[in-house]
């Protein structure tokens, strides 16, 4: 045996949960994601997706996607740098800048890549990073990436955030980096404060806006068109994968840090370009969304009475203002088996455990679709207010 083969062969974590019946990962879909999905042979209500705007099974987005494939065939063989850039590439990013409301925009074959390129690519030694420390872990792996000097604060404190900053050299390139609307937790950075913060002490921000988008502002426009501070934050950040219906992200800016990001950004020149078909997707998503503002109507309806109903039922879903509604546990072994038991009486969510969370803030997500109705969403609280019960979780 191997050496990897010493060290690993002792994790045995997983089939310690599968030995349970509770391992709540890989569980196989057999359907397209939508309110409802073909699992095992049966259906499940969905509340476990980040498909905010409902449109991943939508007809026009499949047929956009065909039309693509059609065209430039299945993939492009090579970056964006050299022989990967498409007319619809371009096409995007000129449109994903004008949407944002910046200069240019470059788009990359994941979000994470995003991120955890641009992050090192813009601040280097001499420099400062400050995070938020619920920030997404492609936050945390990028800024792991640069030599720049890393900070962090408690979440949301803004007196936290100025006790970092006010340390910090004038002179120096500051950058604080932020989940527009945090993934696990559904409340939304204090980006009013943030912005305040910055004049005062010299700072850039940048704005990871992937729960955001498709949500917030005019036309789902993100966090930062929620606040009218979109000309305030330095880089904005998002993705295809959730409201967009496709995979892949980008990141919009002034134009001379994009060029900038176009010819150094690692993750951009060195990986693949984004699938015709995909890239297709996410463009037809640009075009619903930006034509369809009831769309994000019917998400915040639906929203606000699945906010109403767990209150009233007496869950703890903590400060929350998205269609991202934790249901707090707190505690590992529980959080495992009410998911499972959920899924048991019909129901798909994701239980979220360190490093997702803290220890002692372990959740089930409870996550929202311009497409669900009212009638499935009280289902889904009647199951998860039995489980909740079952495991003692909740109280009469």
């Amino acid at each position: 045996m191997g050496q990897l083969q010493e060290k690993y062969k002792s994790y045995r974590l997983p089939q310690k949960y599968m030995a349970e019946g509770v391992y709540p990962y890989f569980r196989e879909i057999t359907s397209k994601q939508g309110t409802e999905v073909e699992m095992g042979g049966h259906k499940v209500l969905m509340f476990g997706s980040n498909a905010y705007t409902g449109l991943t099974g939508d007809q026009r987005i499949i047929d956009a996607g065909k039309a693509a494939l059609d065209k430039y065939g299945s993939g492009c063989a090579g970056s964006r740098f050299l022989n990967g850039t498409l007319d619809i590439h371009v096409q995007l990013e000129k449109e994903l800048a004008e949407y944002i409301g910046k200069d240019d925009a470059l788009c990359f074959s994941t979000g994470f890549f995003v991120n955890s390129g641009v992050i090192p690519a813009v601040v280097g030694r001499g420099d400062y990073i400050i995070c938020d420390d619920r920030d997404h872990a492609s936050i945390v792996d990028g800024r792991r990436l640069s030599f720049a000097t890393q900070l962090h604060y408690k979440h949301n404190d803004m007196e936290d955030l100025e006790r970092v900053l006010k340390n910090l050299p004038e002179e120096a390139i500051k950058l604080i980096i932020v989940d527009g609307v945090f993934s696990m937790e559904g409340d939304l950075a204090n980006l009013p404060a943030i912005v305040e913060l910055k004049h005062k002490y010299n700072c850039s921000i940048m704005v990871d806006e992937a729960h955001g988008l498709g949500v917030f502002g005019k036309q789902g426009r993100g966090v930062c068109d929620h606040f009218g501070l979109t000309d305030e934050v330095d880089l904005i950040m998002g993705t295809f994968s959730k409201s967009m219906a496709s995979i892949g992200g980008f990141i919009a800016g002034d134009k001379d840090t994009i060029n900038w990001l176009r010819h150094s950004c690692r993750t951009y020149i060195f990986s693949a370009s984004n699938t015709p078909a995909a890239t297709a997707a996410a463009l037809e998503a640009l075009h619903i969304i930006q034509k369809e503002p009831e769309r994000i109507d019917a998400l915040w309806r639906v929203t606000r009475y699945a906010l109403r109903r767990f209150k009233e039922e007496g869950f703890e879903i903590g400060e929350t203002e998205s269609p991202i509604i934790p249901l707090y546990v707190h505690d590992v072994e529980k959080t495992f088996v009410a998911t499972a038991k959920a899924f048991e009486y019909g129901v798909f969510i994701n239980p979220v455990i360190p490093p997702a969370c803290a220890p002692q803030d372990t959740l089930v997500r409870f996550a929202l679709m311009a497409t669900h109705t009212e009638e499935q969403v009280e289902r889904g609280v009647q199951i998860l207010k039995r489980v909740f019960k079952e495991l003692d979780i909740i109280k009469d």
